[in-house]
């Protein structure tokens, strides 16, 4: 089947914020200190490594780059870009630099995109619009051409408790109304004269569209608890740090699919993966939730002498039967102190190990290992994050019976490709003998790609950070549309943005400034010219001097 393809680029924006003061840390009411005293945080750089999530709730915020923000690539042309940088200020009148680390889910005219923000950092306890909210988002109700700033997610207990970055957005349909999933980082502090309890989760606000607006219920639901750390004037006691969340509906069954790492010790960290049920759409119930015993271990390095690191998790779901992929990387980072060679694993957790209960009836699931030529001793020009991540993204075709990934790996060029590898379904037999190259130049630096959906063909829709040169930091997100999972080589590439910009002319409070993800989101209509295999891109763009999160839409009319 043919495909004829027409680029829409728009862009989108918002704000977020930082989170709860620890004990003997930043006055109550400001967010901006962090939390470095944390066990968990002192050892972030010094053995272990966390998300952008947990740097900004560790540090605070972290400025980079020269005084000159010039951009380059300064005509938009069809690129428009809708952030609202007037919304990334705080009461106090104090602008935040940076956005990035974006999600994006879509149905229909809908678009939602979350995104982390460094607003927070200088705002206090429960501002206007949530502004003390590290997690920010935009909704669209006219396919992306424009976006509405809604601020941060909403929290009814913000005096206490944060969302933290590291967004996951997914959208579900029931009864004639569209629901839209927001899951983030969430962390709670509660204070005496004598200690703090600091509790690490994953949380989601649920919103739905009404009369073409977002409404979102602010009490957060609760996908998943840690132990929580406490700390006295004698010192503290460490509890569970949970990161890296991300998302995937699965309509037939009504339930949403969570992933996620939960670090249970000074390195050790192990993959979870949590389920919602969305029988009550508006009112969804999470295991295990409140629960701090894991719904599903996927995988743990608890017991590795080396502690080395299992993250960047991300589920995908085979929508024919309900089983869940989860995909990572394992023994990340390897260039400070994990021996063990860096691997991208794949997870299968068969439908009937998802139940809705307080935890899951398997153990063990069978997984698959990848070895990769990891980018993390990179020192990558105007990426202000080391080290650098290769985790994978995921996505099942039912058309085809495979599960695939995709991640920048460095084996073939130093500054490196994005590699396919796919399995079919169950068995996870290997479609590939050697994982295929994905972007169609190289030699330039091929970074942080997100796969997450398929066509009505079955095909992979995969986008990427691209770079022509090894040394330089002008910048482009590109995209391999109607890439076949059983792909052995590739000819695909379509440029997203207008113009390259320089990440070493930017701004931003954040490290790392352009995230350690992007994403896109596919959807497939009914076989008319507006709904049918629409592709939503989202990443971090700083044309404007300053990270942003853009929006693009690709579509094809499937002829």
């Amino acid at each position: 089947m043919s495909k004829s393809w027409r680029l829409l680029v728009f862009a989108a924006a918002g704000a977020a914020a930082a989170a709860a003061p620890a004990f003997g840390g930043p006055v109550a009411g400001h967010a901006g200190g962090g939390h470095p005293q944390l066990p968990f945080c002192s050892m972030l750089g010094h053995g272990i490594q966390a998300s952008s999530g947990a740097q900004m709730y560790c540090f605070g915020p972290q400025q980079n780059g020269p005084g000159s923000v010039s951009p380059t690539g300064s005509t938009f042309g069809s690129n428009v870009n809708a952030a609202s940088p007037s919304e990334d200020v705080s009461a106090n009148g104090t602008r935040a630099y940076g956005q990035s680390e974006e999600s994006v889910a879509a149905s229909g005219p809908y678009v939602v995109e979350a995104w982390n923000d460094s607003t927070g950092f200088f705002s206090a306890r429960c501002s206007p619009m949530y502004k003390d909210q590290l997690t920010g988002f935009a909704f669209s109700s006219n396919n992306g051409k424009s976006f509405t700033d809604l601020g941060g997610l909403p929290n009814s207990a913000c005096a206490t408790s944060v969302f933290s970055g590291d967004p996951s957005v997914e959208t579900y349909q029931s009864g004639g109304t569209t629901y839209f999933y927001i899951s983030s980082l969430y962390e709670t502090a509660t204070s005496t004269l004598t200690s703090t309890t600091n509790g690490s989760d994953i949380a989601m606000d649920v919103c739905q569209v009404v009369s073409g607006s977002l409404s979102c219920n602010s009490t957060p639901v609760i996908i998943a608890t840690g132990v929580p750390t406490v700390c006295t004037n004698s010192g503290c006691t460490f509890g569970d740090f949970l990161d890296k969340d991300f998302m995937s509906i699965d309509p037939s069954h009504a339930r949403l699919d969570v992933s996620y790492d939960r670090f249970t010790g000074l390195g050790a960290s192990q993959v979870e993966l949590a389920v919602c049920d969305l029988s009550s759409p508006g009112s969804p119930t999470c295991y295990p939730g409140g629960s701090t015993t894991p719904y599903l271990v996927v995988y743990s390095s608890a017991s590795d002498p080396n502690n080395c690191e299992q993250e960047g998790a991300y589920p995908s779901v085979d929508r024919a039967t309900g089983a869940v992929y989860v995909a990572w990387e394992g023994n990340w980072p390897s260039e400070i102190g994990c021996p063990t060679p860096a691997t991208n694993d794949v997870a299968y957790i068969p439908a009937s190990c998802l139940t809705l209960t307080t935890t899951s009836p398997c153990s063990n699931p069978a997984m698959v290992t990848v070895p990769i030529t990891s980018m993390s001793a990179a020192f990558i020009p105007g990426y202000n994050r080391f080290p650098m991540n290769d985790f994978p993204r995921i996505a099942v075709s039912d058309h085809n019976g495979t599960v695939s990934i995709v991640w920048n790996d460095a084996r073939y060029h130093p500054a490196g490709d994005i590699l396919l590898q796919s399995w079919h379904l169950a068995t996870l037999t290997p479609i590939q003998s050697t994982p295929t190259i994905v972007n169609r130049t190289q030699g330039g630096w091929h970074l942080l790609p997100a796969l997450r959906g398929v066509d009505d063909d079955g095909d992979l829709e995969i986008s990427f950070y691209q770079r022509s040169s090894g040394t330089s930091s002008l910048t482009s997100y590109v995209a391999a549309l109607n890439v076949s999972p059983l792909a052995t080589s590739t000819t695909a590439g379509t440029t997203v943005t207008s113009g390259s910009t320089n990440w070493s002319n930017t701004s931003s409070d954040i490290v790392p400034n352009f995230g350690d993800y992007t994403d896109n989101y596919v959807t497939i209509g009914l076989g008319t010219d507006t709904d049918e295999n629409n592709i939503y891109a989202a990443w971090a763009d700083g044309r404007i001097g300053e990270p942003q999160p853009f929006f693009a839409l690709a579509h094809t009319d499937g002829s």
